[in-house]
């Protein structure tokens, strides 16, 4: 049942604005530093290969430590866990600004990661604890769920323009205002209900082996990105993960208060929720980071032109999350909006695998990118609503956490995979046209999209199958608000999420 006028908190909506602003800055982190990594490393004199670490020690961190800081948020209270996150994350972002030598930065980047993994799990585990109602849970998780699809093309807005005006340092000091205005915000307007959370002692085996799994998982990924898939590194850190995630699994089963309980990820709505959407984030960060690229070595766009570029999908993402997904969610299965977007944002995603050197970007590429953020958009809203629909409120953190960790891991996963991918095609181009080039830079341009298309054609495949994994293994039916209270128990909260419309 609905709650009733005295149990529904007023200050909700404005608990949603902080929420929200706490994210966007999480997600943007994740591309706005991107774009400045050039200007950075000339600063800095960071070699080419320590660039890397500018990226990677903020994923290895962030990974690796998510679940342990969704269970922090389950632990200690998501309201405290926010706050804490969000003063952590801004100094670590005023460190990073001030960066005088490349440790000094990627230092920062690694600490940004862990208040990322307490901040991100923390905010959505909140939304999912304050908004019960079926109608305000669509709205509130509509405007989430744009903001958490589209907030990555943000930052490569964001990070043009501060790279271009001002200077790579304010890619960071931008997160300062951001998180003092959500962290006063929180204090002010956030309430989170006493009885969410779950004393259960730590399952300090379980933190060990997911931390050490996730980020071996992560680091094989990026590794593989620059060292080769068949390297002896790479094949190790790929075997570690698996027998830290297995070893992980068993521990999970036998132990009292497990850090990741297996009824949330074995539920076939969740498992399917968790599963899509790291499918379909590797395509579409794959995407950003080529384009991004192609916009600037092909294209010759500024920078700031380039981040520009992108805002076709944002409008696109906000549109399918807020107009689309938004009104529909309590009308139809969370399945007919999952799987048709994602196969919406699949043809957007052919659209641009037809680019070349002089391709026009209102006749192909603005298109692509309007039905990628149509389709993604419209899509990420209900997986994000379910995800944490009708769980019990002692797991809403560690749910939430599995949420943000399907998509690090398919954020690291494509940028290695398609990357290498790219590059793979690319050099294959290249030497089988070299005797009949007409100059050396075109035949290096043309290798280049080439490589791209070849890896986007892929990310075409990847969003297809997360179509297919969205419409055979989420089953649920409306979110129409009748399984929102939290069960009794392990039976209840698995029973609560399917709601089959009539």
């Amino acid at each position: 049942m609905p709650e009733t006028a005295q149990n529904v908190d007023p200050r909700r909506w404005k608990a949603l604005i902080f929420i929200a602003l706490a994210q966007l800055m999480v997600v943007l982190d994740a591309t706005i530093v991107n774009i400045a990594l050039p200007s950075a490393q000339d600063a800095l004199d960071i070699s080419d290969g320590n660039k890397q670490w500018v990226i990677t020690a903020y994923a290895l961190a962030f990974g690796g430590l998510l679940l342990f800081g969704g269970r922090l948020a389950d632990l200690w209270g998501r309201k405290q866990t926010f706050i804490v996150g969000l003063i952590g994350f801004a100094a670590a972002s005023a460190l990073g600004g001030a960066a005088l030598n490349s440790p000094m930065l990627m230092g920062a980047r690694a600490l940004q990661g862990i208040f990322g993994a307490l901040l991100a799990p923390s905010a959505l585990s909140l939304l999912a604890v304050t908004f019960t109602d079926a109608k305000e849970r669509a709205k509130a998780f509509g405007i989430f769920g744009a903001i958490a699809g589209g907030g990555g093309a943000v930052g490569l807005i964001l990070g043009g323009v501060l790279t271009e005006y001002m200077n790579w340092r304010w890619t960071f000091f931008v997160n300062i205002p951001f998180a003092i205005i959500a962290a006063v915000g929180a204090i002010s307007v956030i309430r989170e209900p006493a009885e969410s959370r779950n004393p259960a002692k730590l399952d300090i085996p379980g933190v060990l082996l997911a931390t050490l799994g996730l980020v071996s998982l992560v680091y094989a990924f990026t590794r593989a990105e620059s060292d080769g898939w068949t390297a002896g590194i790479t094949l190790s850190l790929f075997v570690a993960a698996v027998v830290l995630l297995a070893a992980f699994a068993v521990v999970e089963s036998r132990v009292k208060a497990p850090l990741l309980p297996l009824r949330v990820v074995t539920n076939r709505n969740r498992g399917g929720v968790y599963l899509a959407l790291g499918l379909a984030v590797i395509g579409m960060f794959g995407l950003f980071l080529f384009l991004t690229y192609y916009m600037q070595m092909v294209k010759g766009y500024s920078p700031v032109k380039s981040g520009l570029s992108f805002l076709p999908m944002i409008v696109g993402m906000i549109t399918g999350s807020t107009q689309i997904g938004t009104r529909l969610m309590t009308r139809v299965p969370a399945r007919m909006l999952m799987g048709p977007g994602f196969l919406v944002a699949a043809v957007g995603m052919l659209l641009l695998t037809q680019i070349d050197l002089d391709t026009s970007y209102p006749l192909l590429i603005l298109p692509g990118f309007l039905l990628l953020g149509l389709g993604m958009g419209t899509a990420f809203m209900p997986a994000m609503s379910l995800s944490t629909f009708g769980i019990e409120p002692r797991d809403a953190g560690v749910a939430s956490a599995m949420v943000n960790t399907s998509q690090q891991v398919g954020g690291a996963i494509g940028t290695a995979l398609l990357n290498t991918i790219a590059t793979s095609a690319g050099e294959k181009y290249g030497k089988a046209h070299a005797a009949t080039a007409q100059s050396p830079d075109l035949l290096r341009l043309q290798s280049q999209v080439h490589g791209y298309t070849t890896a986007i054609w892929w990310a075409v495949g990847i969003l297809v199958v997360a179509a297919a994994i969205a419409l055979t293994f989420v089953n649920a039916g409306r979110q129409d608000g009748s399984s929102a209270a939290s069960g009794s128990g392990e039976g209840a909260a698995e029973d609560a999420i399917p709601v089959m419309a009539h």
